[in-house]
């Protein structure tokens, strides 16, 4: 499971999201800025904080909290685990 957390420079949302990240002890994920992409500038734009998983393009947008980054995770595990 491939996790990316899509966010901005100085951006204090960004820095909660991380927070919660940890928190909820979120395995290793990449942290992607997007204030020099104008492709990921496009997509994310004003939605930023953005935790995504590459395999299924599930993405879970801001604001989350512990239990709503769980759940994420839990559903992505079991989309991964079907036939």
């Amino acid at each position: 499971m491939g996790l990316t957390l899509y966010q901005r420079d100085d951006c204090h949302l960004c820095d909660l999201a991380l927070e919660v990240l940890a928190a909820a002890r979120v395995p290793e994920f990449e942290s992607v800025f997007i204030d020099d992409d104008d492709a990921l500038e496009q997509r994310y734009g004003l939605r930023v904080p953005v935790l995504s998983e590459d395999a299924s393009a599930g993405e879970l947008d801001w604001p989350f909290d512990v239990e709503a980054v769980g759940a994420f995770l839990a559903q992505l595990s079991r989309g991964h685990s079907s036939p």
